[in-house]
Protein backbone atom coordinates (compact mmCIF):
# COMPACT_ATOMS: atom_id res chain seq x y z
CA UNK A 1 0.00 0.00 0.00
CA UNK A 2 3.02 2.27 0.37
CA UNK A 3 3.26 2.40 -3.43
CA UNK A 4 -0.16 4.09 -3.50
CA UNK A 5 0.98 6.84 -1.15
CA UNK A 6 4.07 7.52 -3.27
CA UNK A 7 2.00 7.46 -6.47
CA UNK A 8 -0.46 9.93 -4.95
CA UNK A 9 2.37 12.19 -3.78
CA UNK A 10 3.83 11.97 -7.29
CA UNK A 11 0.53 13.22 -8.73
CA UNK A 12 0.39 16.10 -6.24
CA UNK A 13 3.98 17.14 -6.97
CA UNK A 14 3.38 16.81 -10.73
CA UNK A 15 0.38 19.12 -10.44
CA UNK A 16 2.42 21.60 -8.40
CA UNK A 17 5.21 21.34 -10.98
CA UNK A 18 2.86 22.43 -13.76
CA UNK A 19 1.61 25.48 -11.88
CA UNK A 20 5.06 26.56 -10.67
CA UNK A 21 6.56 26.01 -14.14
CA UNK A 22 3.88 28.07 -15.89
CA UNK A 23 4.60 31.02 -13.59
CA UNK A 24 8.38 30.54 -13.71
CA UNK A 25 8.66 30.16 -17.47
CA UNK A 26 7.17 33.60 -18.18
CA UNK A 27 9.74 35.46 -20.29
CA UNK A 28 12.24 32.57 -20.21
CA UNK A 29 13.25 30.40 -23.16
CA UNK A 30 11.55 27.03 -22.64
CA UNK A 31 14.76 25.07 -23.33
CA UNK A 32 16.68 27.18 -20.80
CA UNK A 33 13.89 26.72 -18.25
CA UNK A 34 14.00 22.94 -18.80
CA UNK A 35 17.78 22.94 -18.31
CA UNK A 36 17.46 24.86 -15.04
CA UNK A 37 14.74 22.51 -13.80
CA UNK A 38 16.86 19.52 -14.82
CA UNK A 39 19.89 20.81 -12.87
CA UNK A 40 17.74 21.03 -9.75
CA UNK A 41 16.35 17.51 -10.31
CA UNK A 42 19.87 16.10 -10.85
CA UNK A 43 21.17 17.74 -7.67
CA UNK A 44 18.18 16.55 -5.66
CA UNK A 45 18.52 12.99 -7.00
CA UNK A 46 22.23 12.81 -6.11
CA UNK A 47 21.55 14.21 -2.63
CA UNK A 48 19.03 11.39 -2.12
CA UNK A 49 21.56 8.81 -3.38
CA UNK A 50 24.08 9.96 -0.78
CA UNK A 51 21.51 10.42 2.02
CA UNK A 52 20.33 6.83 1.52
CA UNK A 53 23.93 5.61 1.06
CA UNK A 54 23.08 4.04 -2.32
CA UNK A 55 26.15 5.31 -4.21
CA UNK A 56 27.97 1.98 -3.81
CA UNK A 57 25.43 0.28 -6.07
CA UNK A 58 26.63 2.15 -9.16
CA UNK A 59 29.29 -0.48 -9.88
CA UNK A 60 26.68 -3.25 -9.81
CA UNK A 61 24.55 -1.83 -12.63
CA UNK A 62 24.57 -4.06 -15.71
CA UNK A 63 25.28 -2.81 -19.24
CA UNK A 64 21.67 -3.52 -20.19
CA UNK A 65 20.41 -1.45 -17.26
CA UNK A 66 22.81 1.39 -18.15
CA UNK A 67 21.52 1.36 -21.74
CA UNK A 68 17.86 1.43 -20.79
CA UNK A 69 18.35 4.00 -18.02
CA UNK A 70 20.14 6.26 -20.50
CA UNK A 71 17.39 5.77 -23.09
CA UNK A 72 14.80 6.49 -20.40
CA UNK A 73 16.69 9.67 -19.50
CA UNK A 74 16.69 10.76 -23.13
CA UNK A 75 12.94 10.12 -23.34
CA UNK A 76 12.43 12.09 -20.12
CA UNK A 77 14.47 14.98 -21.50
CA UNK A 78 12.49 15.02 -24.75
CA UNK A 79 9.24 14.89 -22.78
CA UNK A 80 10.27 17.78 -20.52
CA UNK A 81 11.45 19.93 -23.45
CA UNK A 82 8.15 19.39 -25.26
CA UNK A 83 6.12 19.88 -22.07
CA UNK A 84 7.80 23.17 -21.15
CA UNK A 85 7.33 24.52 -24.66
CA UNK A 86 3.68 23.45 -24.63
CA UNK A 87 2.92 25.14 -21.29
CA UNK A 88 4.78 28.25 -22.38
CA UNK A 89 2.64 28.76 -25.47
CA UNK A 90 -0.56 27.03 -24.31
CA UNK A 91 -2.89 26.85 -21.36
CA UNK A 92 -1.77 24.52 -18.57
CA UNK A 93 -5.36 23.35 -18.15
CA UNK A 94 -5.26 22.03 -21.73
CA UNK A 95 -1.65 20.86 -21.91
CA UNK A 96 -1.80 18.69 -18.79
CA UNK A 97 -4.73 16.49 -19.90
CA UNK A 98 -2.98 15.81 -23.21
CA UNK A 99 0.25 15.06 -21.34
CA UNK A 100 -1.66 12.56 -19.20
CA UNK A 101 -2.54 10.60 -22.34
CA UNK A 102 0.85 9.08 -21.51
CA UNK A 103 -1.15 6.70 -19.29
CA UNK A 104 -2.98 5.30 -22.33
CA UNK A 105 0.18 5.24 -24.45
CA UNK A 106 2.08 3.49 -21.64
CA UNK A 107 -0.57 0.77 -21.33
CA UNK A 108 -0.43 0.12 -25.07
CA UNK A 109 3.38 0.06 -25.08
CA UNK A 110 3.42 -2.20 -22.00
CA UNK A 111 1.18 -4.66 -23.87
CA UNK A 112 3.31 -4.55 -27.03
CA UNK A 113 6.82 -4.50 -25.55
CA UNK A 114 6.45 -6.01 -22.07
CA UNK A 115 3.61 -8.41 -22.95
CA UNK A 116 1.46 -7.11 -20.11
CA UNK A 117 -2.18 -8.01 -20.50
CA UNK A 118 -5.02 -5.59 -20.95
CA UNK A 119 -7.83 -6.17 -18.48
CA UNK A 120 -11.42 -5.01 -18.81
CA UNK A 121 -10.62 -2.35 -16.18
CA UNK A 122 -7.56 -1.09 -18.06
CA UNK A 123 -9.48 -0.88 -21.35
CA UNK A 124 -12.31 1.04 -19.68
CA UNK A 125 -9.76 3.29 -17.98
CA UNK A 126 -8.03 4.03 -21.31
CA UNK A 127 -11.36 4.88 -22.92
CA UNK A 128 -12.30 7.16 -20.02
CA UNK A 129 -8.93 8.91 -20.00
CA UNK A 130 -9.16 9.43 -23.75
CA UNK A 131 -12.72 10.72 -23.51
CA UNK A 132 -11.84 12.94 -20.55
CA UNK A 133 -8.91 14.41 -22.45
CA UNK A 134 -11.12 15.22 -25.43
CA UNK A 135 -13.74 16.83 -23.20
CA UNK A 136 -11.16 18.96 -21.37
CA UNK A 137 -9.31 20.07 -24.49
CA UNK A 138 -12.21 20.84 -26.84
Amino acid sequence: MMWFLFALLSAVFAALTSILAKVGIDGVNSNLATAIRTMVVVAMAWVMVFVTNAQGGITEISRKSWLFLILSGLATGASWLCYYRAIQIGEVSKVVPIDKLSVVITLVMAAVFLHEKFTPKSVIGCILIGAGTLIMVL
